[in-house]
């Protein structure tokens, strides 16, 4: 780190930023606790209920190639901005739906707000955090990783008295963080050289950040097969439900920002995905053969390699191409996020018609092919161990 004070002595426009992002991510989990809930009172199978992660994420994933061409034409400030108005406006009206079809419909009006402010506070923060690009990478997973612990738990809080009310809670948090970045944010200057609309993808012909991207994408698989699956079948209320994935939420949190940053120094980023990789596999199977006790020690301790994977993985993103970080932020999130699109809806269908394993053993399968993709590819990831290098030469100094 460069001399700043530390992590957590920042600019209050950097806390603004960071809170409205903890509200943002508290939507992935929000809806865990209340997905039997909604399902009940909406009469909705689990795999038409999945449709409220697969809407949210597949919107998600197509705009963040729209990200850095709106906000490098009308400034990061107004970017987020116009990202939380549309949350707020479809949280709302998620809390107002009367079928399925229409909280899937709202829920990917969500995800359109969503991908506006995730992908530009990432790089608001970046650019005016204390401390480096890593320290604010990391503050950064620390607001995704506290808003995922906080989401199940504020579900389950608010959805005890009605499955409506915590889409109506989102809605009042995220205009608390558009007031907070509209009077504590300064305006940030619009880029020299406007994105043009191609350029994520362009990005995406690096071979580090290709492989990164694809990586990311069957870990998403995975990772979303655990968040939404595995509400159904634990077989608990909607407190249970928010409290193990409290505690798993509690995991991320923990292992971006304590565990990744020295994992890193000590056998270097790619090792740390291969790790973590492995360990998310193995604890998916556990999920997959355990009995109740099992699946809710399983759930909470795979927080620990989503953690790690979240932080190296971003980190990753950023330094492993020459692409502007917008730019190569996109890409990556385009990619990444179509796993997120993706397993919630097969997963689930897969439980319905086979059982409940097998969501899990895909999970581990494509844990597995990510490990291969790291491993034929890593002739393209050299980049990382130079990176890792001067953050070991950083620690020794510091």
């Amino acid at each position: 780190m460069q001399s700043g004070g530390g992590i957590l002595r920042q600019p209050m426009s950097v806390w603004a930023t960071a809170f409205a992002a903890v509200v943002a991510f508290m939507g992935i989990g929000l809806v865990d606790p209340i997905l039997p809930s909604i399902a009940q009172g909406l009469k909705a199978t689990p795999s038409q209920v999945s449709l409220l992660f697969t809407s949210y994420f597949l919107v998600t994933a197509v705009a963040m190639l729209l990200t850095g061409w709106v906000s490098s034409r009308i400034g990061g400030k107004r970017t987020l901005l116009a990202g939380l108005a549309l949350v707020i406006v479809f949280a709302a009206l998620a809390g107002t739906s009367t079928s399925v079809a229409e909280l899937v419909g709202f829920r990917a009006g969500w995800g359109l707000g969503n991908a506006l402010f995730v992908a530009t506070a990432l790089a608001v923060i970046v650019g005016a955090a204390s401390g480096g690009g890593a320290a604010a990478i990391i503050l950064y997973e620390a607001a995704l990783g506290l808003g995922i612990s906080a989401g199940p738990l504020a579900g389950a809080l608010l959805g005890d008295w009605n499955w409506r009310a915590p889409f109506f809670g989102t809605a009042t948090l995220m205009a608390a963080g558009f007031v907070l970045i509209a009077t504590l944010l300064e305006a940030t200057p619009k880029p020299a050289v406007r994105t043009k609309l191609s350029a994520p993808l362009r990005a995406l012909a690096h071979g580090g950040l290709s492989t990164t991207a694809f990586t990311a994408l069957f870990y998403n698989f995975a990772f979303f097969t655990i968040l939404a699956f595995t509400p159904f079948i634990l077989h608990m209320t909607a407190y249970g439900i928010g409290a193990v994935f409290f505690g798993w939420g509690v995991c991320v949190a923990l292992a971006s920002v304590f565990g990744a940053p020295p994992l890193q120094r000590r056998i270097g980023s790619v090792n740390v995905l291969h790790l973590a990789l492995a360990l998310l596999a193995v604890l998916q199977i556990g999920i997959a053969v355990s009995g109740h006790a099992g699946i809710v020690i399983c759930t909470i301790l795979s927080g620990i390699p989503i953690g790690l994977n979240n932080t190296v993985f971003t980190e990753s993103a950023m330094e492993v191409s020459d692409a502007p970080r917008p730019v190569a932020s996109a890409g990556y999130n385009f990619v990444r996020w179509m796993g997120g699109a993706l397993a919630p809806f097969i997963a689930t269908k897969l439980g319905e018609e086979l059982g409940a394993p097998v969501p899990y053993a895909l999970g581990a399968l494509c844990c597995l092919i990510g490990m291969a993709i790291l491993y034929v590819r890593r002739h393209h990831l050299s980049a990382l161990s130079r990176v890792d290098v001067v953050a070991q030469e950083a620690a020794a100094a510091a």
